[in-house]
């Protein structure tokens, strides 16, 4: 029997490689890229994703709502659960705050179950089971059998439009119900309506209040078949013993035969409910369905066709990396009508063009990291419309957004991080924008102002916190005068210090003096003797007690971090940071140590956000994402070919749990895309790539402007993780770092691998 158990085992193996192989020769032949997509990646653990169907950056993202509450709830859908509350129209994309999950959709059979509501639970009244086995998520479309109906429902959409697709089974009584007071975290429900429009027409808006305390949101569907209709608007006391303000469309079909179906296309809009219609009716005239679907395929794979990969190369790399550049691709999201309108910061609707849309969704804290620096390699003219729409906030708000949400100042997260992308866009010789305006608008976050902004009170302080005020006036930030003073500083250091770039660009010398000055302010933090980044009092002392591993989650010197991570954010100054530590040397002893460190963490609340542990480096949060790099600087390159390496295999993996920390719109992909193309840019503004361990034997970038920058490996292998030698262009490298002058014209990056570390780059 075990012989039999063998040879059937290794027959079916050699059967399974070979139609792997097939379905991957058939993929690359049709230019498929998106077959290694998938979408459940990142449902699970912490990384907040959510698996619905979204075509690049669009408007709109349907997708399976399963629980309400807490902070797994963030992107509506978690994978562990097993009930599904609906489908809503608008989700972010791993973030680690809530909000959306606007104008929930719910396909019925029988009486519309919505009495008995329990604001403690995570599922509505009625919420339906399923299970995966049942459950498809492609880019660009996802479907579930509702077991509860015995329903199929898919979901596909456009840029501004979603298109259900409901499969009745038999039925006396099909129906739906459109549930208006929903929404992710059960916000605050300022305002609703529903009115029904014909019998297969129905709009409605929506003005809530949570992170985004001031929004928006207007649809108009139209249906395939014709309904009839209650609309419930009441208040009932929930089981708190409060006040639950309910809207909801309760709807009802034809009676139904086995497999007949239900089509729903639904337009959104942040402007009128004009603005939602004509976004229906431009962009999808019918319900062509499976035409709807191939469409967002092919826009999905003409994204992810920027960066071929040979289909031959491992599936589970292939999956890992076309997932992490899909997801790349998910926010910002369009903001702007067919029709060119859009909401501005002010909250007053503007005409602007439709041909260069304004975006929403703007996780600067995170993206300025690596998704930007990406986007600039691989699609300039969509980060150019980014930092185009980012100027026009600028101007209707009064000042550049930390972290924008659907025209709102939520005032989230620290630094100013908008001057990075703009400084990285003119070292890089991407700026369309006129520079002074960036440098204006860049100068204007920097210094302490608060009059003329956009933004609830409540807001202000920490959109325009005290910290700034202190940097711009005694030279650094108390850390007995504001939250997270270290973290703050060494941000707002690197920001000044990318203001002062920009201010060179526009020819404005003492403001770049001015803010090259500033750009040195993180030596106040350093103390020599623990060698940490730690908090200075108002006198002068350190403050005490200190311990590197202590978190108290946004209530100490540190922002999701503790002192082991943030003691490395110099990113404009790194000689000037080894120096400080007392040379090559005594640097990559500490930094050896932050990697063999016990992981443990001590505090009263302990950041969440301190995930994917390799000693106390964190790479599930983005303030350790450059310190693998570091090394390249002090002499040791082979080790962070070696982090590197490791990092892909234990913090990237194929699995609803596959993130080691919050996707954050981009930025945890973005990292693991660049390095796999065998470099990272540890200082946007600076254009500079360090190169780690490439993931992929071949890599072609289709750059925008036709040309195409490769990476060939030599002697590539699992086991062969270091670099022996590497060439650009012809011109060999002694050194772990070339410029984007040596991508942005087409080029070659030819790397020899070996098992050993060398002392190439040294």
């Amino acid at each position: 029997m075990k012989k039999i158990f063998i040879i059937v085992t290794a027959t079916m193996a050699t059967a399974l490689a070979a139609v792997t192989l097939d379905s991957c020769q058939e993929a690359e032949a049709a230019g498929d890229y998106a077959s290694f997509v998938d979408p459940f990646i990142g449902t699970g653990g912490h990384g907040h994703t959510f698996p619905g169907a979204v075509v690049p950056n669009g408007m709109i993202q349907p997708s399976p709502d399963t629980r309400i509450d807490g902070w797994d709830a963030c992107s509506g859908y978690y994978y562990a659960d097993s009930l599904i509350n609906g489908f809503s129209h608008t989700h972010l994309n791993g973030t680690g705050c809530a909000d959306y999950g606007d104008i929930l959709f719910m396909p019925t059979v029988g009486a519309h179950v919505i009495d008995n509501q329990v604001d403690t639970l995570q599922s509505l009244p009625y919420a339906s089971s399923f299970i995966h086995a049942n459950e498809v998520a492609e880019p660009g479309y996802y479907s579930v059998i509702l077991n509860r109906y015995d329903i199929k429902a898919e979901l596909t959409a456009t840029d501004r439009v979603a298109l259900h697709r409901y499969t009745y089974p038999r039925s006396k009584r099909p129906g739906m119900i459109i549930d208006m007071d929903y929404s992710i975290q059960r916000q605050n429900n300022l305002n609703m309506e529903l009115e029904v429009l014909s019998d297969t027409e129905i709009r409605g808006w929506k003005m809530t209040e949570y992170w985004a305390f001031d929004q928006q949101i207007f649809f108009y569907a139209k249906f395939s078949k014709p309904f009839t209709h209650t609309i419930v608007t009441d208040t009932i006391i929930n089981t708190r013993g409060l006040p639950h303000v309910r809207c909801k469309a309760l709807l009802n079909f034809a009676p139904t035969k086995d497999g007949d179906q239900v089509l729903v296309k639904v337009g959104v809009s942040a402007v009128d409910y004009a603005g939602a219609q004509k976004n229906v009716e431009q962009e999808m005239p019918d319900f062509a369905f499976d035409e709807t679907r191939r469409a967002a395929r092919e826009k999905w794979n003409a994204y992810l066709s920027k960066i071929d990969v040979p289909f031959s190369s491992d599936r589970d790399d292939l999956v890992k990396f076309y997932t992490a550049l899909y997801h790349t691709a998910i926010s910002p999201n369009l903001f702007t009508d067919v029709d060119g309108r859009y909401l501005g910061m002010d909250r007053k609707v503007k005409q602007g063009d439709v041909n260069r849309p304004v975006y929403t969704i703007f996780s600067i804290w995170d993206t300025f990291r690596a998704l930007h620096p990406l986007l600039t390699i691989i699609d300039p003219e969509k980060n150019d419309d980014y930092l185009r729409s980012l100027l026009l906030k600028a101007k209707e708000g009064g000042v550049l957004p930390m972290w924008e949400l659907a025209g709102n100042y939520t005032g989230t997260m620290i630094g100013y991080h908008a001057a990075s992308l703009f400084a990285d866009a003119v070292a890089k010789g991407q700026n369309t924008f006129d520079v002074n305006e960036a440098l204006r608008a860049a100068v204007r976050a920097a210094e302490y102002d608060t009059t003329g902004i956009a933004c609830p009170p409540k807001v202000l302080p920490h959109l325009m916190p005290a910290a700034k005020y202190y940097k711009n006036t005694i030279g650094y930030v108390p850390s007995d005068k504001d939250n997270e003073s270290v973290a703050k500083a060494l941000e707002y250091a690197y920001d000044d210090w990318c203001i002062s770039q920009l201010a060179e660009a526009a020819g404005d010398t003492a403001t770049a003096a001015r803010y090259a000055g500033f750009a040195q302010g993180y030596r106040k933090y350093f103390d020599p003797e623990t060698r940490f980044m730690r908090g200075v009092m108002t006198d002068g002392t350190w403050r005490v007690p200190f311990s590197p591993n202590a978190s108290n989650h946004r209530n100490d010197d540190y922002c999701e971090g503790t002192a082991w991570q943030w003691t490395w954010f110099v990113p404009q100054d790194v000689p000037g940071l080894i120096e400080l530590m007392g040379g090559k040397e005594k640097f990559t002893e500490k930094l050896d140590s932050l990697f063999s460190a016990s992981s443990e963490l001590t505090g009263d609340l302990v950041s969440a956000d301190i995930t994917g542990l390799i000693g106390q480096y964190a790479h599930g949060n983005e303030p350790s994402h450059h310190i693998t790099h570091l090394y390249n600087y002090a002499g040791q390159p082979w080790k962070t070919q070696e982090l590197v390496d490791r990092i892909y295999t234990e913090q990237y993996r194929v699995d609803p749990d596959g993130l080691s920390g919050n996707e954050d719109c981009g930025q945890m992909s973005a990292w693991l895309v660049l390095n796999a193309m065998g470099f990272y840019q540890v200082t946007p503004g600076s254009p500079v790539y360090s190169i780690g361990r490439p993931l992929f034997e071949n890599l072609t970038v289709n750059l925008t402007n036709g040309k195409q920058f490769v990476v060939n490996v030599k002697d590539f292998s699992k086991k062969n993780k270091y670099i022996k030698s590497a060439n650009i262009n012809g011109r060999e490298l002694n050194a772990p770092f070339f410029t984007h002058d040596d991508i942005k014209d087409g080029g070659i990056l030819t790397i020899e691998m070996t098992d050993e570390p060398t002392e190439w780059g040294k």
